[in-house]
């Protein structure tokens, strides 16, 4: 799929219900460090360009030049945030090339500026000092980039919104997306039942459920919604 196809794919959708369509299809959920949060914008879908910093901006440069309309920067700075990896020139640059956003686990600096180029960039915190030394570049820099416990390469897709992000390999996607909204379809269902009058004990029979569980300890409200037809990850 192209950017395009997949941020209109991901329009009405969430990173839940992504987790939820990965955890249904037994896939292993790939989630960024909890402290990557919004700066600017709130959602972001896209292939993952990924650069890993080495305290000098021709890497990012770098990568840009080879990007795709709507590609997402996935810059990884090992979560530091004793310096400002990226700032307002860059999202600039990015912005005039058509990248959809940024995915920073480091920090950023310049946030007001940032504010007014309304790149979607998320990231781990704001700094006002920059890098203050170059290092050693990695040859793989512009392959492979770090995100946490994640590793994020070409092939990567990458969703975010106010939830967090997630990384998704390409080959997954057509898999998933129909069951995502799937997913959300019947929780939309649900909580118009639930307005109605309706409520997910009475869905989910849930009087059944305690009683099964008074002769059955094992018995989990997982497996009994399964039964019912109530599960949303099964």
């Amino acid at each position: 799929m192209i950017n395009a196809e997949i941020h209109h794919a991901f329009e009405g959708l969430s990173t839940p219900l992504v987790a939820d369509a990965l955890v249904r299809l037994g896939l292993p959920l790939r989630v960024a460090p909890r402290e990557i949060r919004p700066v600017v914008g709130c959602r972001l879908a896209g292939r993952a360009l990924p650069a890993r910093h080495a305290g000098s901006v021709d890497v990012f440069l770098e990568a840009i030049d080879g990007a795709s309309l709507g590609d997402i920067l996935v810059i990884d700075n090992g979560g530091r945030t004793d310096e400002g990896c990226i700032g307002d020139l860059l999202a600039i640059e990015a912005s005039v090339h058509g990248l959809a956003g940024m995915i920073v686990w480091g920090a950023h600096r310049d946030t007001s500026e940032l504010a007014a180029i309304e790149l979607p960039i998320f990231s781990c915190g704001s700094c006002p000092n920059g890098p203050m030394r170059s290092r050693d570049r990695d040859a793989d820099a512009l392959t492979r980039a770090r995100c946490g416990w994640q590793l994020v390469e070409r092939g990567d897709v990458v969703f975010a919104d106010l939830d967090g992000v997630l990384f998704v390999h390409e080959r997954h996607l057509a898999a998933m997306f129909p069951i995502a909204r799937d997913i959300a379809m019947r929780e939309r269902e649900q909580a118009i039942l639930v307005r109605k009058g309706r409520t997910l004990r009475d869905q989910f029979r849930f009087k059944a459920y305690l009683e099964r569980r008074q002769t059955d300890p094992e018995y989990t409200l997982r497996r009994h919604l399964k039964e019912v037809g109530g599960a949303i990850e099964e």
